[in-house]
């Protein structure tokens, strides 16, 4: 940057987006979370097993990526097995791979009745928790911090599994709604747990408002009204945190998680072979960023596939791409360079691709319109 120039820290870069001000350049954020537990020991890295099951690790690992890779926010992503794990489901975890549920609970119409919130001080939820508090207290006034939570459908479907779910809903829609009950209390406790940290605002993960699964009248009752992530919502500002969305689907419901739920960040991802999807100019020009940091959407998979070369003219074209749009549409800022979902936590990944896109940012950022 020419001397004399604006110059922000971190705090200043990502709160200007947030209010659209002018910023020295875009804020920067792939969503490394996982894969970062290989700064860890030395640099010799611990386990995804050991990582997700110690708060303490869980915490260091995002405090090391902030150092290592100078993001601009620290969302602490754990992965989408969480609660359902807590909750009886058996959790298949492989020591170098995001964990997954290969053993569901529900089996009938009557095991919905029987779905109960576990104490949310054990388990990996209590790693969560605790997890994020320790990073927030840490990089407090350094960084903008978050926590990471399931919504409560995407819950239920992680617990039953989505075709189960996706069907009873047609057939039996009263047990749904049972479940869903019982994960939205589920996650209410977990909000009042989360404000209690210190974490700036938390991040919801409502993957099923996207058109390839959900229209928008059964989204909206199954989880979009207000006494389910409508409540949720407002629980968690009441609660003293920004609320904000993950949505890494292929076609998302942009005027309901966007236009209706009014959130303070909205993290997306991009299809290039699905029609429709949309991508981050297609976003800004429709007026998604108005009143809403957006943050996208790099190709996930080329943190591991890709040479440093081909991410680092990806993530500068998306940041031309992006440049183009907000001036297009008056803005300041409003854009975070990311990826569309989280960095893949596998041990193939490459490091030094993450480094390239902060560092890529951080040359061609700059919104001069």
């Amino acid at each position: 940057m020419a001397e004399g120039g604006l110059v922000l820290n971190h705090l200043e870069r990502g709160m200007a987006a947030l209010g659209n001000e002018e910023v020295d350049r875009l804020p920067a954020y792939p969503i490394a979370c996982g894969i970062n537990r290989k700064l860890l020991n030395g640099g010799n890295g611990v386990t995804y097993a050991e990582w997700c099951r110690d708060p303490k690790l869980f915490a260091e690992s995002f405090i090391a990526g902030h150092k290592y890779f100078d993001f601009d926010f620290a969302i602490g992503l754990m992965d989408l097995s969480v609660l359902a794990g807590d909750l009886g489901a058996n959790v298949r975890m492989d020591d170098e791979n995001t964990p997954f549920v290969d053993k569901h609970i529900i089996h009938s119409p009557e095991d919905y009745e029987k779905l109960e919130v576990p104490d949310i001080k054990k388990g990996r939820t209590n790693v969560l928790v605790e997890g994020t508090k320790i990073f927030s207290e840490k990089l407090a006034g350094e960084v903008i911090t978050a926590g990471f939570l399931e919504g409560p459908l995407l819950a239920l479907t992680q617990t039953a599994g989505a075709e189960r779910v996706f069907m009873d809903m047609f057939t039996d829609p009263s047990v749904v709604h049972k479940g869903m009950e019982t994960m939205v209390e589920f996650d209410r406790q977990m909000v009042e747990a989360f404000g209690e940290t210190g974490c700036n605002g938390l991040v919801w993960d409502y993957l099923w408002a996207n058109y390839s699964c959900l229209g928008d009248s059964e989204y909206h009752e199954f989880e979009g009204q207000s006494k389910y992530a409508g409540m949720l919502n407002k629980l968690t500002t009441d609660s003293g945190m920004a609320f904000c969305v993950h949505n890494c689907s292929d076609l998302p419901h942009m005027d309901t998680q966007v236009t209706e739920f009014k959130p303070v960040i909205f993290s997306m991802a991009y299809y290039p072979l699905i029609p429709g999807s949309p991508t981050a100019g297609e976003v800004i020009d429709q007026g998604y960023a108005d009143n809403c940091l957006l943050a996208g959407n790099i190709d996930p998979q080329m943190f591991i596939r890709a040479t440093p070369e081909k991410i680092s003219k990806v993530t500068e074209d998306l940041c031309q791409e992006v440049k183009t749009s907000l001036c297009k549409r008056g803005l300041n800022s409003r854009y975070c360079i990311s990826s569309g979902c989280e960095v893949p936590p596998d041990i193939a990944t490459k490091m030094e691709n993450i480094k390239a896109v902060v560092d890529v940012t951080k040359e061609n950022g700059k919104v001069d319109c």
